[in-house]
């Protein structure tokens, strides 16, 4: 290392110290001088302890023996801690060892910034420092969440670090055949994008509105949830509210479809996406604007979005049309292709439209473009459909209303989006 690149890191270092220290001192502004282990001058000169460990380390020690300084400094300030943590604790009945652990951290971090990877040092800095600073929001979003959502979690992180590794990658099947791997990354994806939005919505409250539950419901299933709010419809006296209900859930159901596209086919979503928000806006407006004018209605949120047997079914699906899209496209072209994504699109729009994502590049992009934009008019459609079947004539012609000026305005910006 350079002077100057020495220079750098100790700046580093001291920055991690020094941001740590701020937020811990700010918390404890009010206590007296001498009543707090650490504040923004101890927590500084932590960091700045790690940086010369660092120095030191990287100087004199031989490779051999290389981290023996920084390990011998990090004990003594572990033990230095946690003898004033002890006595803090004492004096104050306290059990918490939040700013022990994050002196030693900032001492690893401070060392990490002179001898590693700056940047990572500099993340792990800010992310420590974000931590911190949410403990009330971190506190009361463990308190609300159910043991039910808590699982789901878990189920979740062990489908993407512990199940997602075993899973072959090599294709299988006629029709270019389908990867495994693939389908439990789509499957994870899907999930992941449901359940932040669930908890985002659990977290934020005012949950049992309709405009809330319809959201939620968009997350999961928004044709389930049209069906649902239909139903309702019929049992109150004024419909406003489960239309709006219903609105919220094809507005989240057509942001979701955008994210699901950004993430799996960015040439595809480059095109669809601003007749996609386009759209989403038009039903998102609707949506309160009911919800303003008539008062959201109670209504139970729907239970939560990522079980096991919902992930179970969503593998299966995609697979099937995965099968039968690749299928079609080969025996009858794009005709064929076109049929499958309007069919299947009735009972569900998320299968079809990442299946279409799943077939680039080969799949030539606007017959893709052609394909996707079938299965989301064709789910609108069949949702004013399904509302007029079984919703009052009040919710089905509402509906109808805000989807059709929906469909119109979405395809004239994708159309309009193609030309320039």
């Amino acid at each position: 290392m350079d002077l100057i690149d020495i220079f750098q890191r100790f700046g580093l270092a001291i920055a991690i110290g020094a941001a740590v220290g701020v937020e811990r001192h700010w918390r404890e502004r009010d206590a007296p001088e001498g009543a707090r282990i650490a504040g923004v001058r101890t927590f500084t000169l932590i960091g700045t302890t790690g940086g010369l460990a660092g120095l030191l380390d990287a100087g004199l020690t031989p490779g051999s023996l290389s981290g023996l300084i920084v390990a011998s400094f990090l004990i003594a300030i572990a033990v230095v801690l946690l003898r004033f943590g002890l006595m803090e604790a004492r004096a104050e009945g306290s059990f918490s060892a939040t700013t022990v652990i994050a002196g030693i951290t900032t001492f690893a971090l401070g060392a990490l910034a002179v001898t590693g990877d700056m940047a990572v040092a500099s993340a792990a800095g800010a992310a420590v420092v974000t931590v911190l600073a949410s403990r009330e929001f971190l506190h009361g979003a463990i308190r609300r969440l159910t043991w039910v959502e808590l699982r789901s979690a878990v189920i979740l992180l062990a489908m993407s670090f512990v199940l997602l590794p075993l899973i072959p990658v090599d294709l299988y099947g006629p029709f270019g055949g389908v990867s495994p791997r693939s389908l439990v990354i789509l499957v994870i994806l899907l999930a992941s994008i449901s359940y932040a939005g669930y908890v985002a919505v659990r977290l934020i409250g005012g949950g049992r509105g309709d405009l809330v539950a319809g959201a939620v419901g968009g997350l999961v299933s928004s044709t389930a949830t049209t069906f649902a709010m239909a139903r309702q419809s019929e049992l109150v006296v004024d419909a406003a509210g489960p239309c709006s209900g219903a609105m919220a859930a094809g507005s989240v159901s057509l942001i979701r479809t955008a994210l699901v596209l950004f993430a799996l086919a960015p040439a595809l979503a480059e095109r669809l996406l601003p007749g996609l928000l386009v759209a989403a806006g038009i039903m998102l407006v609707g949506a309160i604007a009911l919800v303003a004018r008539t008062g959201p209605s109670k209504a139970d949120l729907p239970g939560n979005p990522f079980e096991l047997s919902q992930v179970v079914k969503m593998a299966l699906l995609i697979t099937v049309i995965a099968f039968i899209a690749r299928a079609a496209s080969q025996i009858f072209g794009d005709g064929g292709l076109y049929l499958v994504s309007g069919l299947t699109a009735l009972a569900d729009v998320d299968a079809m439209t990442v299946t279409v994502a799943g077939m680039l590049p080969s799949l030539p992009l606007d017959v893709a473009i052609t394909a996707a934009g079938i299965a989301v008019t064709a789910n609108m459609l069949a949702k004013v459909v399904y509302a007029a079947a079984v919703g009052s004539r009040g919710f089905a012609l509402r509906l109808a209303a805000i989807s059709l000026l929906a469909v119109v305005s979405g395809a004239v910006v994708t159309f309009a989006a193609g030309l320039v």
